[in-house]
């Protein structure tokens, strides 16, 4: 599916796709506020997918190891660490 295709309505913030290119990879939510707090985490193994949003809870997603990320904003690959 295209990001194009998950574009969010005018009452739900932006979604990222998250596909792990290797085993362990790691999505972390941070929250919003005056202290960024870790608030969430998964671990992707490769092949797995998971779709996340930005929510008035979660401002950052931080992702470790090797995955591609598709937003609307286009398509960016982490680094294998």
């Amino acid at each position: 599916m295209e990001v194009s295709k998950l574009k969010a309505t005018s009452n739900q913030s932006d979604y990222v796709v998250i596909k792990a290119m290797d085993d362990g990879v790691n999505v972390i939510g941070l929250t919003r506020g005056t202290d960024t707090r870790f608030h969430h985490s998964e671990k992707l193994d490769k092949g797995e997918v998971m779709i996340a949003q930005f929510t008035e809870h979660t401002s950052a997603i931080k992702i470790r190891g090797k995955a591609k990320i598709m937003t609307s904003m286009g398509e960016i690959e982490s680094e294998h660490k």
